[in-house]
């Protein structure tokens, strides 16, 4: 698995130059890679509180039109109850741009993980639609999921995501991080068991980073959500770790 987000990572490194190369080329590569002592999603450990190896690129046009994948080693799909490998591969595209100040993005996230569900479990696979709008260093961004089951959970189309994020310059290389998010599933579980009632929550998330030379950054965070008793044991693994535990995070990332 980390082989794969490496070699991403390096195909995208390898393309970059030759891009860059023509100055007036409306085509642009990115790419990222990162370690991170854990890897956390919407304030829940998706690799059971230990370190995750993380990277993908990104493809952008003049038009605004984009595409890119990023990967990442997880583990909740194995220590769960959906069963599967310890890969996450996203898969995105869509349409962005902006006025002013002002920042628009829609576009489509598809969430992939390889592997061969559990007798009785759900695949873990997940297709989100999602509009953005951003404002200075403040952003708001909703996700609905399209796909009929998703992260595990049956009967799931029509689950949204809020996110609302203050990314605030302290010094031109000293970032702050302010985020709340609101989970929403929807659909029946089983009859008379909602999705809402034992999957719904909502996060947090405060954090630093800081900007080094040569496109690295190291940052720190703290992440908590508010799981209630319901909530708690659908997030719990088999390892018996909760994973929506209030938590910190430190990482080293590389952009090129």
């Amino acid at each position: 698995m980390f082989k794969n987000t490496i070699r991403a990572a390096l195909v995208a490194t390898a393309l970059v130059p030759a891009l860059a190369s023509a100055a007036d080329s409306p085509h642009s590569l990115s790419g990222n890679l990162g370690v991170y002592s854990q890897y956390i999603f919407r304030g829940v450990s998706q690799t059971d509180f230990d370190p995750a190896l993380q990277g993908g690129f990104d493809y952008s046009h003049s038009s605004g039109i984009y595409a890119g994948t990023w990967l990442s080693n997880v583990s909740w799909t194995a220590t769960g109850y959906t069963g599967g490998g310890s890969l996450e591969m996203d898969f995105y595209g869509g349409y962005k741009g902006s006025i002013g100040d002002f920042g628009y993005d829609v576009g489509l996230l598809q969430y992939y993980y390889p592997g061969t569900v559990v007798a009785g479990g759900f695949r873990a696979d997940a297709l989100e639609a999602y509009v953005g709008g951003s404002w200075k260093w403040l952003s708001l961004k909703y996700s609905h999921m399209v796909s009929n089951k998703g992260f595990g959970v049956p009967d799931a189309s029509g689950t949204y995501y809020l996110d609302l994020t203050a990314t605030i310059p302290v010094t031109d290389k000293l970032s702050a991080v302010v985020h709340y998010g609101i989970q929403k599933f929807s659909g029946d579980f089983s009859p008379g068991v909602s999705n809402d009632s034992i999957a719904s929550f909502d996060d947090y998330k405060v954090g630093l980073s800081y900007t080094l030379p040569k496109d690295f950054t190291i940052g720190a965070f703290y992440t908590g959500t508010s799981m209630d008793a319901t909530a708690k044991p659908w997030y719990t693994g088999r390892t018996g770790k909760f994973w929506g535990k209030d938590t910190g995070t430190v990482y080293i990332s590389k952009s090129f």
